[in-house]
């Protein structure tokens, strides 16, 4: 009976144990493929929600490929091959080595490929023939000791394939172990490393969060601006990061970038200078993608770009009390500070510049409607539409037609209870519906898109003719100047009363109240309680008709007390009334009051390097050489084996493949026809 520590070896050396484990592994490999590896934490919790979040962490799911369970599946598969290989290597060598020439003449006439035909020669004669025509054919060959036997062999490297293939999943699996990881994981599963928290300062991390330059391996990322270096690189550890440090210093000299006519990146390079810590010397090389540095077995990838810092200049424009004056601000690309305006205080954050933009600004079917280019498809009518508030610019699009509309900024306003909206600016005009507007996108939280405002501009491409309507339709003590402005030209014929131009500027005055309270909302808001359902449609169609003739008035009004003439009415000014007016009832759903408007920038260019050090890439990648060549030999080599025993006046001939295939076939064929004429042709 067996022991147990014998039933352990051979279950450990089991082909279902090993493929059971290389079952693992593909799963596990397919999870890490599919599921976006290291990535900060807050990313899977706004994917995923807070009840799998957790489920996928305990599984170790964020890093698969460093997660403990998979480190052990790796070390069994290492263990269970090699003890496959221990077990199985030496028979195969000796079977390789072996020609098995004491075969008995019942044994051959008992395999399914064998002859027997006549023999015009003596045994010994006929045994030299046949290895003559053996050795021609590519077989080595052994006479038997005793008796007349020939035993010959070809392809015995077919064995050799086992053995490679199993020998490169040792060698596949050992560099996969030594690339993840497993010292640092064992130094902070017993504590003396532990991550900081991602905001932290880099010269700031402890040295409980630091590796040294020594580091088996690690994968980290390193942003450098335009004339800055670093000499560390940042590890991403879930909710936290670890510094690895490194042997050199890179410097960023040059970061150079080329765009297709359509403004996308064709090219991006960075220009740098090593300095090794140990020696003091230094080199200059181009990192470009797919052309890494490599240097003090360090690999140096051109990842990405980013802003390194970009110095802006905006001005902040009051949505919501035209009387408060314009703000000048400086701030960098990456800094937070206050912002007060109005009495009201901020925390602005600027988070990203992009110097070039490629957006679709394909024919939006319906955009410009309601307040903001988003028609309600459920109701098509004009009440319907003057309900929508803030939508998406994106919102029907019907072809794609990408351009280049140039710069734009993101940054958070977050107000003294520590709320923060998103906002995404563009610095230069966009055209849509062929006019130009400004757009200004917010958002409450990262997981939804970008609602965007557009804000008109005028025949100058500036914001103050939009400036001044908005004004006087927000200035509440100019309402009755700008209704009975409006009285008097709507209602201009002789034959209507004074009582009828009163009540007209009554009417018009009502509107922009209301209309100034919350805008198409606050206008939506008061037809529902004050006109039956079935009139609604109606009574939305004369507000909409008043609203626009004052809102024209108070343009004008605002225009004379800048004293600059009045404008004559016209198709393209009605739009641009249109527009304001859809402009200035998003800006009560804005979330803030203040628009930041980029006036000039400085750019600052930085590159994204990934820094990797891999001890087990080439024992991989021999690992990967050995595999093909192991798969080759055990496809493509058959091992054959052949026996000649020649009699007195008969031979018989056998022989044996371990793949049956119409090419042995065909070669038994060849080889018996072949003998029976070289033996009996005396």
């Amino acid at each position: 009976m067996k022991s147990a520590g014998l039933r352990f070896v051979e279950l450990l050396s089991s082909m279902r144990f090993a493929i059971s484990l290389l079952t693992l592994v593909s799963i596990a490999s397919v999870v890490g493929t599919v599921l976006k590896q290291n990535e900060p934490f807050a990313n899977y919790l706004n994917q995923f929600g807070p009840f799998w979040f957790r489920v996928f962490e305990l599984a170790g799911l964020y890093s698969v490929y460093n997660a403990p369970w998979f480190i052990a599946i790796m070390a069994f598969l290492v263990l269970s091959t090699s003890v496959c290989i221990w077990r199985n290597a030496p028979g195969m060598l000796r079977q390789m080595s072996t020609f098995r020439e004491n075969m008995r003449e019942s044994s051959m006439r008992a395999m399914p490929h064998h002859a027997a035909f006549a023999s015009a020669l003596p045994a010994a004669d006929a045994l030299a023939r046949a290895e003559g025509y053996l050795r021609s054919q590519g077989y080595v060959f052994r006479r038997a000791p005793e008796g007349a036997l020939l035993a010959a062999k070809a392809g015995s490297a077919n064995r050799i394939g086992y053995l490679l293939t199993h020998t490169a999943i040792v060698a596949i699996c050992v560099g996969g172990l030594l690339d993840s990881n497993v010292p640092m994981q064992l130094k902070l599963a017993f504590g003396d490393k532990k991550p900081v928290d991602g905001g932290v300062l880099l010269s700031e991390v402890p040295a409980t969060a630091r590796l040294d330059a020594d580091n088996l391996s690690f994968r980290g990322n390193t942003l450098i601006p335009e004339g800055s270096s670093s000499s560390v690189t940042v590890l991403s550890m879930g909710e936290g990061i670890l510094v690895q440090e490194l042997p050199f210093t890179l410097s960023l000299k040059k970061f150079h970038i080329e765009h297709y006519s359509t403004g996308q990146p064709k090219l991006f390079a960075s220009d740098v200078i090593v300095t090794d810590r140990d020696t003091g010397k230094s080199f200059e090389s181009r990192i470009e993608v797919n052309k890494p540095l490599i240097h003090r077995g360090i690999a140096v990838y051109q990842a990405s770009f980013d802003d390194g810092g970009t110095r802006v200049k905006l001005s902040g424009h009051h949505l919501l009390a035209p009387q408060a004056k314009a703000l000048a601000y400086e701030s960098r690309i990456g800094e937070a500070s206050e912002l007060k305006y109005d009495g009201q205080t901020y925390r602005l954050e600027l988070s990203t510049f992009r110097p070039i933009n490629v957006e679709n600004l394909s024919a939006v079917e319906g955009a410009g409607q309601g307040a903001a280019g988003k028609e309600d498809k459920d109701a098509r009518g004009l009440f319907g539409r003057i309900r929508s508030q803030m939508g998406s610019g994106s919102e029907g699009v019907t072809k794609r037609e990408l351009r280049n509309v140039g710069p734009s900024y993101t940054y958070k306003l977050r107000d003294a209870a520590g709320q923060a909206r998103e906002y995404h600016n563009y610095q230069m005009p966009v055209l849509l519906e062929g006019r130009f507007v400004l757009l200004s996108g917010m958002r409450e939280t990262p997981a939804e898109p970008f609602r965007y405002m557009r804000l008109p501009l005028d025949e100058k491409l500036e914001l103050d003719e939009f400036l001044r309507l908005r004004a006087g339709l927000l200035d509440a003590g100019r309402r009755a100047e700008i209704a009975r402005r409006f009285a008097k030209t709507a209602a201009s014929n002789d034959a209507v009363s004074q009582t009828m131009r009163e009540r007209l500027a009554e009417s018009a005055e009502r509107t922009l109240e209301t209309f100034a309270l919350r805008g198409y909302q606050a206008v939506a808001e008061f037809l529902e309680r004050a006109v039956p359902e079935g009139e609604r449609e109606a009574a939305a169609e004369i507000y909409l008709r008043v609203l626009q003739g004052a809102a024209w008035e108070a343009w004008q009004a605002m225009r004379a007390k800048d004293g600059l003439p009045a404008l004559e009415s016209s198709p393209e000014r009605s739009r641009f009334v249109q527009d304001g007016l859809n402009a200035v009832s998003d800006s009560f759903f804005y979330g803030v009051p203040v628009y930041l408007k980029l006036d000039t920038f400085e750019e600052v260019k930085a590159s994204v390097f990934q820094m990797t050090r891999s001890p087990g890439r080439n024992i991989v990648y021999l690992g990967c050489a050995l595999l093909i060549l192991g798969v080759f030999s055990m496809l493509y080599i058959r091992e054959r084996r052949a026996w000649l025993l020649a009699g007195d006046g008969e031979a018989v001939f056998a022989m044996q493949c371990n793949r049956k295939t119409l090419d042995f076939e065909r070669e038994f064929e060849r080889h018996r026809d072949s003998l029976a004429r070289l033996l009996g042709s005396g």
